[in-house]
């Protein structure tokens, strides 16, 4: 069993486009993230998405991925655990 002091966390920001064509994730200037999501923000549809994209992105469990701040904002703080996926897997 792992102790809470072995979990690496890893906090990015994420401005959101719902209702794109496409659904995928850049790095914008500033080190924050936009994400391109083809689902509407209706009932947490979006956030889903955004939560499995960034797990898919960064090669992570869908479980690791969680929302920070933001559920109803376009500005998400988007939380990831384990090892820092920023240093695996830069777009």
């Amino acid at each position: 069993m792992r102790s809470l002091q072995d979990v690496q966390v890893t906090v990015i920001a994420v401005k959101v486009k719902p209702n794109s064509r496409v659904c995928f994730l850049e790095q914008a200037e500033g080190g924050a993230w936009l994400a391109h999501l083809k689902s509407p923000p209706v009932d947490g549809k979006a956030n889903e998405e955004l939560l499995a994209l960034v797990a898919r992105h960064f090669g992570c469990r869908k479980s690791a991925v969680s929302l920070k701040s933001g559920a109803s904002a376009r500005t998400k703080l988007v939380r990831i655990e384990g090892p820092s996926p920023l240093l695996q897997n830069v777009a």
